[in-house]
C-alpha cells in the first residue's frame, strides 16, 4: 500500500525536511484587518511578529477549509492508496475535524486523520516519524502504532512572557479568575486532554527554565535515548545558549531548535520558550 503524510504548518518543519520526507501541507492563516496570510506560503515568521509589533489588535487565526483540505486530499489520491494526516490538537483548533470530515468525503483512496493533541515541532515529531515509515513501505496501521506509542512518552513544557494572549484567545483552559491570578507570574503551561492549562506556577523565567530541565531529567535518567527540541518565539539566541547548556547536562538526548510560528505566534506572543521531548523505544 502505497502512504503519503499530510499535516498543516503549525508543526512547523523546515521546508528541506519537508521535500526529502515528501510530506504534504495544508497551512493554517493569520489574518490582519482585512488581509489574510497563510503560514509557509505569504508571510515569514520574522515578517509576522514585525507586523504584531506594528498593529494595535493582535491578528486573527483561521483553520483550512474543508475543501482546502479535500484539494489536497483529491490530488494525492491520484498516486497513492493511503493518506497520514497529522495535525494539531482538536482541543485548540478545528483543523483536525477538517480533516475527518475531508477524509469521509474524498474517494479513491484511505484517509487516516490523526490528532497530534500537541502543536508545533512536537506534533512535528509525529509527522517526521510519519514519513519515514512512509518512505519504508510501512503500512498505515504500523505508522499510527508507532505514532500512538510515540504519544505514551511525549513531554511538552512552555512558558509564555504575556498569558493575555491566550486568555484573549480562548487557548487557555480554566477560570478566568485563575487566569488573572497568573498573569503576574511565568507559570509553565502544558497540553492535558488535548487543551493548554497550567502546570505550575512559577515567579520567574529562570527558575521556569530550571523546572523544565528537572522534568526533562526525569525522563533522560531512564532513557537510553531522547528526542527533544527547544520551541522559541523570536528568542533565538537563547534557545541556541539553552540548548549548548542542555547538550552539556544531558548527552544522551538529541536536541532540535524550532519556533512558535504566525499562527501559534499569536496566541503565545512574542517570547515564549518551549522544551518538548519523548523517550525513543
Amino acid at each position: 500500500m502505497k502512504t503519503v503524510v499530510v499535516t498543516d504548518s503549525t508543526a512547523y518543519i523546515p521546508e528541506e525536511q519537508l521535500k526529502e520526507l515528501n510530506i504534504h501541507v495544508v497551512p493554517l492563516s493569520v489574518t490582519f484587518g482585512q488581509e489574510s496570510y497563510r503560514e509557509l506560503y505569504d508571510i515569514t515568521t520574522k515578517e509576522f511578529y514585525e507586523k504584531v509589533r506594528q498593529s494595535d489588535e493582535l491578528p486573527k487565526t483561521s483553520q483550512p477549509s474543508i475543501g482546502d483540505v479535500l484539494t489536497k486530499y483529491e490530488e494525492l489520491a491520484q498516486e497513492y492508496d493511503a493518506i497520514i494526516s497529522i495535525h494539531l490538537s482538536s482541543g485548540v483548533s478545528g483543523t483536525y475535524q477538517a480533516a475527518v470530515s475531508a477524509g469521509q468525503s474524498v474517494e479513491g483512496v484511505e484517509v487516516y486523520p490523526y490528532d497530534s493533541e500537541i502543536s508545533c515541532m512536537a506534533q512535528g515529531f509525529y509527522v517526521l516519524r510519519a514519513a519515514e515509515m512512509a518512505q519504508q513501505d510501512n503500512g498505515p496501521e504500523a505508522i499510527l502504532e508507532a505514532m500512538d506509542d510515540i504519544k505514551k512518552e511525549m513531554r511538552a513544557y512552555f512558558m509564555v512572557d504575556d498569558l493575555s494572549h491566550l486568555a484573549r484567545g480562548g487557548r487557555l483552559n480554566g477560570a478566568q479568575a485563575m487566569v488573572g491570578s497568573l498573569l503576574q507570574v511565568k507559570p509553565i503551561l502544558h497540553f492535558e486532554d488535548k487543551k493548554i492549562v497550567p502546570f505550575e506556577k512559577i515567579r520567574t523565567s529562570k527558575k521556569a527554565y530550571k523546572r523544565m530541565e528537572e522534568l526533562l531529567k526525569e525522563t533522560a535518567d531512564q532513557a537510553e535515548e531522547v528526542k527533544a527540541c527547544i520551541i522559541h518565539a523570536e528568542r533565538e539566541e537563547k534557545a541556541i545558549k539553552w540548548k549548548e547548556e542542555l547538550e552539556d547536562k544531558f548527552p544522551n538526548v538529541n536536541f532540535e531548535i524550532s519556533y512558535f510560528g504566525p499562527v501559534i505566534g499569536t496566541h503565545l506572543g512574542e517570547g515564549g520558550m518551549g522544551l518538548f521531548w519523548y523517550k525513543v523505544k
